[in-house]
């Protein structure tokens, strides 16, 4: 018995795909990339089934590149997500997002008594855990917290 294939998702000729979010992030990288007001065509899909995250989500932009500085912040909330440039229906460049080892201006501290939460400074984390959850340092204050506690600048 010959085995059907369904194309979920159709492609795009220009652009960039994010793929592997996991399913309760997709709507945190829609704000993070600004899409909310985006003119050209955007595809969000999210609870497709995954092998790596159980439920996953993806997001194409039609002609449209994003700075490092943006996909630094689709690190901190889709660590495993996979960043595809298109152009002219090719793959030009893969590549799996990457926490950087300082974050800059990205979060806001967990702490309400933290200075970095009263004062017009920019903030500043290091990353003390990559793995088994994204732990973050703040500079000011030394508290330690977690993805959970992550609120995105």
């Amino acid at each position: 018995m010959k085995k059907m294939k369904e194309l979920i998702v159709s492609a795009i000729d220009s652009g960039t795909v994010i793929d592997h979010i996991p399913a309760k992030s997709v709507m945190q990288v829609v704000r993070i990339l600004g899409l909310e007001d985006f003119e050209n065509t955007i595809l969000i899909g999210t609870n497709f089934d995954s092998k790596k995250l159980e439920k996953k989500g993806i997001i194409k932009v039609k002609g449209k590149f994003f700075k490092p500085e943006i996909i630094n912040k689709i690190a901190l909330v889709a660590p495993q997500a996979t960043l595809t440039i298109i152009e002219n229906y090719d793959v030009k460049d893969k590549t799996v997002v990457e926490v950087p080892e300082d974050i800059i201006g990205l979060v806001k501290c967990a702490n309400p008594k933290c200075i970095s939460n009263h004062e017009e400074i920019t903030t500043e984390f290091k990353v003390v855990n990559k793995t088994n959850g994204l732990k973050l340092k703040c500079h000011f204050c030394e508290k330690t917290f977690g993805q959970e506690d992550m609120r995105i600048v």
